[in-house]
């Protein structure tokens, strides 16, 4: 057999058949009359020593998708790659796949030697013949309904190449449980870890023309096929229903990815390629949480970043200690950034105490600039003030009540912000008793922080606590920004003198069509509130609602089977197979 450049393979498809080879026919007799036409779906499963159970459940449940009329008369087909399992029952299985009725075209092939799963996944690809590619593994199952549910999106729009879902786990005792509830596509997310995972359902003309699945990804195979495709057919379609069932089976990624520990060092070497192709000159190393990888991308040139900090000059007692709270947010950075070039924009109010501006100067010397502000209160105006004077190419915008933690925050927030599409990079901000304050912002039902209160350890749901991603908005109190960027939005709008500017600002970014990203890499405290206090205007609540509507409660980054008005990632009632609870008589809870 050739590969997809007409080369001779490295290795046979087929051999010639011994006497346990499984083999069948791609048309099936017996389901009557059979329209000999191109299927829309090629579900592809490679097969190596799964339990013989697992094979089976997989296997039928390709055949229920037959039960929705719409898509059996657009056609299925099943491609079994059998990588030379050694366990009879499985061979025993697969025999009985090939020769008993079904309601789907099914092609069962085995290797004449094992050769590990990019090499029988490009196997399966090449018998393939729909026009839309479905992966599957061996032991998980797809959900009554999964190709129902993708042909309708098919259907809607015939421009999408790529269609994900949302997906459950089964646990061993058989069991649905803990469903993954995705964001809408998240090409930063993606390039940290594999959020998509499953169900993945692909245009086969579009896998082809990425060259199918790379050798050497053996354990990242689906990943780096993943970022290949965005660079072709970004964004993909999310379908937020869960689709597919992936099992906890005995040694799966499942049940721990710790599992395949070959796995890890494919996901660098995946994303690090991907990111050259991109043209991202960046690090990538393992980060020692399964499946996460960090990247460091390098800064071009050494850029200068306006730090703007809007203060009163505000005192307060913060771990038994009094400070001045502006002193210490510039304290922290100076010195710690060896990679940038920095300027400390202090917009001051009139009237301040002079200890004030005479400790900036002492502690910032000649890199301070500061801004004299007697107007009356009105954050958006001090920040566009402070803007005004800038010299940098990058702005970071900076409460006073700040303390960075990890050194060269900043540098991470510009090498991010070099992204010509990127608009905003925020970061994590934490309270001073190390609890999460700031995750990037939420628009789900509410305006609120995404994981507030939580422990700043914690990865979050589904790792998202531990990735660099895309989300609906970040806060000004630690904010990065190109100056071109700021200025082409028109800065922040002073009709939001207290509240809700950076969520103004935030959403004018990504209307204008730039990404808004939220890294973990770069962190400060926020002693928040400590330094002014103030209650919500009900007229700005009004104003910002009524520039923004619905649109304001609509994130692409949540889900809509979450619970609105929460930042927890806690599910809608009855949405997925976890066990439900009930109340006991002495008031406790128990799961079933």
């Amino acid at each position: 057999m050739t590969d997809r450049t007409g080369q001779p393979g490295p290795e046979a498809v087929v051999g010639e058949p011994d006497d346990d080879d499984v083999t069948a026919p791609i048309e099936r007799p017996g389901w009557g009359a059979v329209t000999v036409h191109t299927p829309r779906f090629s579900v592809v499963t490679t097969v190596f020593d799964p339990e013989p159970e697992h094979l089976l459940a997989c296997i039928a449940s390709v055949d229920a998708q037959a039960a929705d009329p719409a898509v059996a008369a657009s056609g299925i087909e099943h491609v079994l790659v059998d990588d030379r399992s050694t366990r009879p029952e499985v061979a025993a299985v697969l025999r009985g796949a090939a020769s008993t009725s079904h309601p789907v075209t099914r092609a069962v092939i085995r290797r004449d030697h094992n050769g590990g799963i990019v090499a029988a996944s490009n196997d399966a690809l090449a018998a393939a013949t729909g026009d839309f590619v479905v992966l599957l593994d061996h032991d998980d199952v797809l959900a009554d309904g999964a190709l129902a549910s993708v042909a309708a999106v098919l259907d809607a729009d015939d421009s999408i190449d790529v269609v994900y879902s949302d997906h459950d786990l089964m646990r061993p005792d058989g069991r649905c449980a803990w469903p993954m509830y995705k964001p809408d596509f998240s090409l930063e997310r993606l390039r940290h870890h594999n959020y998509i995972t499953h169900l993945v359902v692909a245009r086969r003309s579009l896998v082809d023309e990425v060259g199918g699945f790379t050798p050497g990804t053996d354990g990242a195979q689906d990943h780096d096929l993943l970022l290949r495709l965005a660079e072709v057919a970004a964004p993909f379609h999310h379908v937020p229903e869960i689709l597919l069932h992936w099992r906890q089976a005995p040694n799966s990624s499942a049940l721990d990815s710790r599992n395949k520990p070959a796995a890890i060092s494919a996901e660098v070497r995946a994303v690090a390629a991907h990111l050259e192709r991109c043209g991202i000159d960046a690090e990538v190393t393992e980060t020692g949480r399964p499946g996460v990888v960090r990247t460091r991308r390098r800064i071009v040139g050494r850029p200068l970043v306006s730090v703007v900090i809007p203060t009163r000059g505000s005192r307060g007692r913060v771990w038994g200690a009094e400070r001045i709270f502006v002193h210490d947010a510039v304290s922290s950075i100076v010195g710690r950034e060896p990679d940038v070039d920095l300027e400390f924009v202090v917009v001051l109010d009139a009237g301040s105490e002079p200890v004030v501006e005479r400790g900036l100067r002492r502690i910032a010397g000649d890199a301070l600039r500061i801004v004299h502000y007697d107007r009356p209160f009105n954050f958006s105006d001090k920040i566009n003030e402070g803007v005004s004077a800038a010299a940098g190419e990058y702005v970071l915008l900076l409460n006073d009540d700040t303390e960075m933690i990890e050194p060269g925050s900043i540098a991470e927030m510009v090498g991010l912000a070099q992204q010509p599409d990127v608009g905003m990079v925020g970061s994590k901000l934490l309270f001073d008793d190390g609890t999460l304050q700031h995750g990037g912002h939420l628009y789900h039902g509410t305006i609120t922080h995404s994981l507030l209160g939580w422990a700043s350890t914690h990865p979050g749901p589904y790792n998202m606590a531990n990735v660099v991603r895309e989300c609906v908005g970040a806060t000004a109190a630690g904010s990065l920004m190109r100056r071109d960027v700021f200025l082409r939005v028109g800065g922040m709008n002073t009709d939001f003198p207290a509240n809700y500017n950076d969520v103004d600002l935030s959403m004018t970014v990504r209307h204008a069509g730039y990404r808004i990203l939220w890294t973990p890499e770069a962190s400060w405290y926020h002693f928040e509130s400590r330094s002014f206090s103030h209650p919500i205007d009900p007229a700005e609540t009004a104003l910002i609602e009524q520039r923004w509507g619905r649109e304001l409660y609509v994130d692409p980054y949540s889900n809509p089977n979450l619970t609105p008005g929460r930042n927890d990632w806690l599910e809608l009632p009855g949405r997925s197979g976890a066990p439900p609870y009930e109340d006991l008589p002495d008031g406790r809870r128990s799961w079933g």
